[in-house]
């Protein structure tokens, strides 16, 4: 099929932040491609050749949007399976497929997965709802990580569980309580997968914390650890690819043992917060490699060209309004530094508003830079 400059289109459920980077590439190839987002200002919406508003978990909507394209593939986990299942049937390409999707969605179910294929994961135990769970609480070590199952996402739905009042607090629904893993590091892996069985990994990163939110601040490439351990999250993260059988982009996130053993996380099929800083460092970025990927076409180089270090671009504490990103002007005269603006008009505290990369020879300078970056651009809000 003829992808470029033709009328074959390309269907994008969710239109964030990720979809606009991806939007990126379409262009570039131009690949005519189609958005369906809940919100009328979604940051793909200046980016696409046509923009649906509507609901992703609503049949109909996700159904009739897919009838519209010749491939559809999404930026965001939580869309209408059903729907997606029957637009396969129909005929249309869905990237990764509805199977996949369905093995990933909910939280305890991916899980499970994992301790049925072999793959090492902490160690769980699943409940119905909190109540569940709270009248069990005497049976569970504490402290614990607890986990909602579905609609987590950039640290929400994610708790330490210190005490037995610490469930006090949170929603009555599914999770999961999740054993509490002594790690080195969080660690990262992207496998990137074609119909054709072709597959790439692209190097283990690292990833820092932010001890509050539960976010990514930074995410460092190479990952400083030795090559043995990251051969042994290759490899894991290899078998994870293969036991899913997505085809796409899987980002698979692990936890470096103190015993340097490697344990899976959790996964998402689609580009990730921990690939970002590919668009300057990598041969390939992870987003044209999504799209070389659903389209069936022959995979890019996914080496690094010089380490790379991202720094997430989060609302400040105390800053709700019109944004301003300040101090931009003064990143910008630095050497390698490149921001990423989502397009996001309203912040808020945590809220993910943009990134930086830092590109440099030498991965101890680019950290430094990486930690002036954090320390001079706030984002904020203005009248």
């Amino acid at each position: 099929m003829n992808y470029f400059s033709s009328d074959f289109k390309l269907g994008i459920l969710g239109g964030g932040q990720l979809g606009k980077m991806l939007l990126f590439d379409t262009r570039k190839f131009d690949i005519q491609t189609y958005v369906l987002d809940p919100s009328d200002e979604a940051p793909s919406k200046i980016a696409c050749n046509k923009f649906f508003q509507g609901d992703l978990m609503d049949y109909e909507t996700v159904y009739n949007f897919g009838k519209q394209v010749d491939v559809l593939t999404f930026e965001i986990e939580l869309v209408n399976l059903e729907a997606l299942t029957q637009l396969e049937n129909e005929g249309v390409k869905v990237y990764p497929s509805p199977k996949t999707l369905k093995g990933i969605q909910n939280k305890g179910v991916q899980k499970d997965f994992y301790a049925k294929n072999n793959i090492p994961t902490a160690p769980f135990e699943r409940f119905e709802n909190l109540d569940q769970l709270k009248s069990k609480i005497n049976d569970l070590q504490l402290p614990f990580v607890w986990k909602c199952t579905e609609f987590g996402y950039d640290g929400n739905g994610v708790k330490i569980v210190r005490q037995a009042s610490d469930l006090d607090t949170l929603p009555n629904v599914e999770c999961i309580a999740e054993t509490m893993v002594p790690f080195k590091n969080e660690l990262a892996v992207i496998v990137v997968r074609n119909p054709s069985g072709e597959m790439k990994t692209y190097p283990v990163v690292e990833m820092e914390f932010h001890p509050e939110a539960n976010q990514v601040e930074y995410v460092i490439c190479p990952a400083r650890i030795d090559d043995k351990v990251a051969e042994k999250a290759r490899a894991v993260a290899l078998k994870v690819s293969e036991n899913f059988n997505h085809v796409g982009l899987l980002a698979v996130e692990m936890f470096q043992t103190q015993d340097d053993e490697i344990l899976v996380n959790e996964v998402a099929p689609r580009p990730h917060n921990s690939g970002h800083y590919s668009i300057e460092a990598s041969y390939t970025s992870q987003f044209e490699n999504h799209l070389r990927a659903i389209l069936d076409l022959p995979l890019g180089n996914t080496d690094s060209k010089v380490a790379g270090i991202m720094v997430n671009l989060v609302g400040a504490e105390g800053h709700s309004g019109n944004v301003i990103y300040e101090n931009i002007e003064t990143i910008l005269g630095w050497d390698g530094v490149t921001p990423h603006i989502y397009g996001k008009k309203q912040t808020r505290p945590f809220r993910k508003m943009g990134h930086v990369t830092i590109v440099n020879e030498n991965m101890a300078e680019a950290r430094r830079i990486a930690q002036e970056v954090k320390n001079t651009i706030r984002v904020i809000s203005g009248q």
